[in-house]
């Protein structure tokens, strides 16, 4: 069988789509004889010259704008779509769950105790808006309270950044304190946190933000760090070759052990209704921004923000004790009825967290890794990270990296 050419109109710009790439590459060097066509583009781009005379066997496209499907509606060939947002009727789709999505970033705040819950998102995307309804539906259905922020659509030519701050803004001045606000992506989610940091609203102690996507680019250089959901981008990439080279096979009459597609002579499924394949979200990564519990305590709360900004200088109670007026019998009583913590376990998972962290995504040594948390000696580090973990370090940062491998 002749090697297939198979395009990808797959944007390179963002984490979410690179996971996508990456699923596709993983199909193609298990199962496929692909020589693959892509060009570097971001979101929203105008489709590439090459497109409109294209030659090859299939394609596999994440439709979002009008452009892009007028000139892929001409071709001839099978095309699986990546995009829920459906320009393009009559293709099979693969996506993720965004059902699952926002019944995630619920079940994240409510464990929290979080009666305040909003939305924030772009109603120029359809996924946005389907995460937007059932978050709405979920929260109001466990009897929280429901708010909402539609931005200006930041394709649109008109998009200003400052005036969308200024907005926003606005927005969480009118939203009871504390609450917890689930943007639809991690962009957005940045933006959230840029407009608390300029209105000087407390994050996450005020107000907690959630992103999805969990582009690690844009929650570890936001400030503070970005929560967000873990989409199973790889699977969804997967799952897209897959179909495509089915519908590749059907189409020419290729014998497959994969299950038989009715398909017309363009490579189109006949029965277009059937239910897309949408992957789950695999979890969530928690970092700073979520990294709260909802209390009513100004006090408390004010202690838990010392902490988070504090906690790798090598604090002790007695450094909170000198930000407030409480005795420290006062400030552990308290910490132990709303938290379940006292003062120095805070301090102790705030910095074991920190020290997770680093282990994860660095390669600093385990004494540097100890310096930057707060820890006077890597060897104390190392002792209360067995104590608390159950492994050293060394094996946590090994188990991590067999994790990112898989």
């Amino acid at each position: 069988m002749p090697r297939r050419s198979v395009a990808l109109l797959i944007e390179t710009s963002n984490g979410y789509c690179r996971g996508l790439l990456d699923g596709v590459i993983a199909y193609v060097k298990e199962s496929a004889d692909w020589s693959v066509f892509l060009t570097e583009q971001e979101r929203g781009a105008t489709p590439p010259n090459w497109l409109r005379d294209w030659q090859g066997d299939g394609i596999i496209a994440r439709i979002e704008t009008d452009d892009i499907a007028r000139q892929l509606r001409h071709l001839a060939v099978p095309i699986v779509d990546l995009s829920a947002t459906r320009h393009v009727k009559g293709i099979p789709w693969t996506s993720t769950d965004d059902m699952a999505i926002a019944a995630l970033g619920v079940q994240h705040f409510m464990e929290r105790g979080f009666h305040n819950l909003a939305y924030c998102g772009d109603p120029g995307f359809a996924w946005s808006n389907a995460r937007r309804d059932r978050y709405r539906e979920l929260t109001l259905s466990a009897e929280r309270n429901f708010f909402e922020y539609q931005s200006n659509h930041r394709y649109d030519p008109t998009f200003d950044w400052e005036q969308e701050k200024e907005r926003l803004g606005r927005w969480l001045a009118t939203l009871p304190r504390p609450v917890a606000i689930m943007a639809c992506y991690d962009f957005q989610a940045q933006q959230v946190l840029d407009a608390c940091r300029q209105s000087g609203v407390a994050v996450p102690e005020a107000v907690a933000v959630l992103g999805v996507d969990n582009d690690r680019l844009i929650c570890e250089l936001s400030e503070p760090s970005l929560s967000s959901i873990v989409q199973n981008t790889h699977g969804t990439g997967y799952e897209a070759a897959r179909l495509l080279d089915e519908m590749m096979d059907a189409r020419t009459g290729t014998p497959t052990k994969r299950r038989s597609l009715k398909v017309n002579p363009e490579g189109r499924i006949r029965h277009p209704t059937e239910p897309p394949l949408l992957t789950k979200p695999r979890g969530i990564v928690i970092r700073e921004s979520t990294d709260t519990l909802a209390i009513d305590d100004d006090e408390i709360s004010q202690a838990l923000q010392y902490i988070r900004r504090h906690a790798n200088s090598n604090i002790r109670v007695s450094d909170i004790l000198k930000t407030l007026s409480l005795s420290r019998r006062s400030l552990e009583h308290r910490f132990k009825k709303l938290i379940g913590r006292t003062p120095h376990e805070e301090i102790q998972r705030v910095r074991l967290n920190s020290v997770k962290r680093l282990l994860s995504e660095t390669e600093l040594s385990i004494s540097a890794i100890a310096e930057r948390s707060g820890y006077e000696h890597g060897e104390y580090m190392t002792a209360v990270f067995r104590r608390v973990m159950g492994q050293t370090p060394t094996e946590y940062r090994r188990e991590q990296q067999e994790v990112d491998d898989v």
